[in-house]
């Protein structure tokens, strides 16, 4: 096998595009110079599509989680009511990073593999008035499931005035997200998964709602203080030292995914969930989520005939394909698919192909070919329904 030759299909971080990469090696520039000042102005106007607001897009040095914690400690105080909605282990790390800060926190459990029920969230909230702000992911990595974040909005601000604030890091940009619309008060993501950066930025919006929050809010931390970033960002700047370089890398993703037009990749990242599901339901693998519930981004299964761990190992040691396991309660149970960013339909049937081998090899009973073929079938159905809606 080459020795440097890899397939990565996790959940992130994902493969990066030629032409990201090889902005990310452009020489460095001064931070505070008038280069990097015109790389922000034509960033600003592209994240918010992929945002859905009007509002700014905060850039933030750190991985997603950095974010999620911005988000937590510019809006409520220590003793404060929150809820979290927690469909997967990445809920709950809402809840974990709640109790470092001192926060009244209580979990609004879901059963992992399900999506949010917003109706019964909305009972929950109107029972306890004193919540202060609603949190959810809006992919749950974990589990692959899609929550209808915009929903739950729209069924809490019916009841409430708590602030609603998404995870959106293991999605967006690859899932169509409405911010304005929706009514989502804060969203959050990450460079490493759709954006399909290397980690190390994080990226924060904030509605007129919170803003009015944030700005009442003494104790806003210091780097993680957002009022820095968008007064900052008014004057195409950041409050702090930015990752150059990621930088250069993000105007250049925002480049291409303008090029391929923000609609075509949605309908792409749903091209390639349906191919996938559709290959193993012909492959007789159990989906772990529904078909409502499956995110555009991450599949994942739960296999009952044959050992999960083993089939990665397979995989991994046949083919240099790495796909991601079970978290939590889930480990050795289920593993995950990702197919995100720089992925298209053709690499659905390369990993496709792979793991039928797999799958023989671990024992599981296939006809090799069924699953490869029902992904075609799918690719063929689809895209000829595009090709005619566009005729029309």
């Amino acid at each position: 096998m080459l020795t440097d030759y890899q397939l990565l299909r996790i959940p992130g971080p994902t493969p990066i595009p030629p032409s990201v990469e090889r902005a990310m090696t452009k020489p460095m520039i001064g931070h505070r110079g008038n280069e990097t000042s015109q790389i922000i102005q034509n960033i600003k106007p592209k994240l918010k599509k992929v945002f859905g607001t009007e509002q700014d897009v905060m850039m933030l040095t750190g991985s997603g989680t950095s974010c999620l914690e911005a988000a937590i400690v510019n809006v409520v105080h220590p003793g404060d009511k929150v809820l979290v909605v927690a469909t997967g282990v990445f809920g709950n790390r809402f809840t974990k990073i709640c109790e470092a800060y001192q926060i009244d926190v209580e979990e609004f459990h879901v059963e992992w593999g399900t999506a949010l029920d917003p109706e019964a969230v909305k009972a929950h909230v109107q029972a306890n008035p004193e919540i202060k702000a609603v949190f959810s992911t809006y992919c749950e990595t974990s589990t692959g499931v899609l929550n209808p974040v915009g929903r739950l909005a729209q069924a809490v601000h019916e009841v409430s005035e708590a602030l609603v604030i998404i995870d959106g890091v293991s999605c967006m940009a690859g899932v169509e997200t409405k911010m304005d619309e929706w009514g989502l008060d804060i969203v959050v993501t990450g460079a490493q998964k759709a954006l399909m950066l290397p980690a190390g930025l994080g990226f924060v919006a904030a509605s007129e709602r919170a803003w009015k929050v944030i700005e009442s809010n003494p104790k806003r931390g210091f780097y993680l203080d957002l009022t820095k970033y968008r007064d900052n960002l008014a004057k195409d700047s950041t409050p702090f030292t930015p990752a150059l370089s990621l930088l250069f890398g993000l105007e250049q993703v925002l480049e291409n995914l303008e090029t391929e037009g923000l609609e075509n990749v949605y309908a792409r990242h749903r091209l390639m969930r349906d191919m996938t599901r559709a290959a193993f339901k012909a492959l007789d693998v159990p989906l772990f989520t529904k078909d409502e519930d499956g995110s555009p981004t991450v599949t994942s299964l739960k296999p009952i005939d044959f050992d999960a761990e083993a089939f990665r190992k397979e995989i991994k040691g046949s083919f240099n394909l790495t796909v991601a396991g079970g978290q939590a309660d889930l480990k050795g149970k289920i593993f995950r698919v990702g197919h995100m960013g720089y992925c298209a339909p053709t690499d659905v049937l390369q990993y496709l192909a792979a793991m039928e081998i797999a799958l023989v090899k671990v024992g599981k009973k296939i006809q090799l070919g069924a699953g490869v073929a029902a992904a075609q079938q799918v690719y063929l159905e689809q895209t000829q329904q595009r090709e005619l809606e566009g005729a029309k």
